[in-house]
């Protein structure tokens, strides 16, 4: 996350745009050209936004001890970063982790709040599986489907990014076990029938899902299995037969490593498909990151994720793209995948965190399981959030931010290639180039920087062994940088 921290109060109303959402196809086009535009000119999304950050009191400060310790009492407060007046929160001030997209008190946002769609969505809030409502098929064709990856056409929407990664993992499992039956017409032996309820093959058969080290896919029981991020995430935690394979780990500036970091690459990619072939529980689906957040802010290039796409269509493995940090514009396109120009698209992709949503979608029919109940709960995901996806759409497009994404990212890492010049010990191995905001770099004194960083008004996080990485909402704009960056100079020189 990148932000200012709060320092004022209620935003004024604005008038809502009547303005529809162009389709994702649209959206594509228009950014196509953005990495090399210039930061936009400046106009304020938020009028009544502060100038900048103003901290009065150490953070946290008297009021908020007090309030953590009555929290605490009733509540686990030993991961908590600070506590946040939200209703006095406005813009940009402040951003939490990769999940806010348009801006605290969001006016147009506010108004859809006062539909009686969502009203409706709020009180009588469907089992969506048996008793969907009748208007369900116009909110996901006007908001999620109107911006699907291409090549995918359905959804399937759940509560969480981890409950996403694992409905996914399901989806793939099914796929594969009808494909080796012969197919969803096949009906399941009484052996399989049978031995499933003791937990047991032929019934549940011991697939896996391939995943890379130092990824992050949730904390749920089947998506904490792909997760390999940090030890606290799985200690005491049962877990599948599940194999990893190496992520490339490349040397920066990439510019002065092009030969050593597509040897790398190649390595990984030779390694993930030699797991592919031998390893003893069948794989039957690969998932990746576009950037892996969680686990240190790890990048790859184009070439890497074909390569991969190109080995699971050779192997007959689907490729499911977890995209809940990545998606939504925060790399300067709407989907990270997009940077990739792969031949084929991912199988299945995850999303969750800017959509105020989660679920993923799919192109291939046979991806939908052959019987009911199979891909079931009780909620199957919500309306009302499904109504706050379509409103953050069209102010994505009515204030153009993805583009707005690609154009700042590329004026803060500018900003931020100049301090690490100046400041070489401090900015190590900066990336993120072309990626919009999505941008993190090492720093040996990484957690003292992100102290500093609230003593002076700028709430950042860390990732990984000592990265530092920048999460900023899609409304973060130029002067935001400047603010930012003036305040990271300020930190290290201190």
């Amino acid at each position: 996350m990148a932000s200012v921290l709060r320092t004022s109060a209620h935003i004024r109303a604005a008038v809502r745009t009547k303005r529809s959402f162009s389709t994702y196809h649209a959206l594509r086009a228009s950014t196509a050209a953005s990495a090399s535009s210039k930061a936009p000119t400046e106009r304020a999304y938020f009028t009544n936004e502060p100038s900048g950050p103003s901290i009065k009191t150490a953070i946290p400060g008297p009021k908020s001890q007090q309030k953590i310790a009555e929290l605490n009492q009733v509540f686990d407060t030993r991961a908590l970063n600070m506590l946040v007046d939200y209703s006095s929160s406005v813009g940009n001030y402040y951003a939490q982790i990769a999940s806010i997209p348009v801006g605290y008190n969001n006016p147009n946002l506010l108004e859809a709040t006062k539909s009686p769609e969502m009203a409706s969505a709020l009180i009588n809030r469907p089992a969506l599986g048996n008793f969907p409502g009748q208007d369900w098929a116009h909110i996901l064709e006007s908001g999620l489907l109107r911006v699907a990856p291409k090549g995918m056409n359905q959804v399937f929407t759940s509560t969480t990014g981890s409950d996403a990664n694992e409905t996914a993992y399901k989806a793939a499992f099914m796929y594969h076990a009808q494909q080796k039956r012969g197919g969803p017409e096949v009906e399941f032996t009484k052996d399989e029938i049978s031995s499933t309820m003791s937990n047991q093959s032929p019934g549940s058969p011991n697939y896996s899902i391939m995943s890379f080290e130092s990824a992050f896919h949730g904390r749920l029981f089947g998506s904490l299995s792909t997760t390999r991020s940090k030890p606290i995430h799985k200690l005491d935690i049962p877990a599948f037969d599940w194999p990893k394979a190496p992520f490339p780990s490349l040397k920066y500036p990439l510019e002065d490593f092009a030969s050593e970091n597509a040897q790398e690459e190649q390595r990984c990619l030779q390694e993930a498909e030699r797991i592919i072939k031998e390893f003893h529980n069948p794989v039957t689906a690969v998932v990746v990151e576009p950037v892996q957040s969680e686990g240190g802010d790890n990048h790859a290039s184009p070439a890497f994720f074909q390569g991969l796409r190109e080995i699971t269509k050779r192997h007959n493995v689907l490729l499911i793209v977890d995209e809940v940090q990545t998606g939504l514009g925060a790399t300067g396109k709407f989907w990270a995948h997009d940077h990739w120009n792969l031949q084929t698209p991912p199988d299945i992709v995850t999303f969750s965190k800017k959509a105020q949503a989660a679920g993923y979608y799919y192109g291939n029919p046979a991806l939908r399981p052959n019987k009911p109940y199979r891909q079931f709960n009780t909620w199957m995901g919500d309306p009302a959030r499904a109504l706050i996806f379509r409103a953050i759409l069209q102010e994505i497009e009515r204030l153009n931010l993805v583009e707005n994404t690609a154009a700042t990212g590329d004026y803060l890492f500018s900003g931020l290639e100049r301090l690490a010049k100046q400041y070489p010990g401090q900015f190590q191995n900066l990336r993120g180039k072309g990626q919009g905001t999505f941008i993190a770099w090492d720093s040996p004194q990484r957690d003292a920087i992100l102290k500093k960083g609230k003593q002076v008004g700028i709430n950042i996080g860390g990732c990984g062994e000592t990265a530092v990485r920048l999460r900023p909402m899609l409304i973060f704009q130029q002067h935001h940088a400047d603010i930012l960056l003036e305040n990271l100079e300020k930190i290290v020189k201190s």
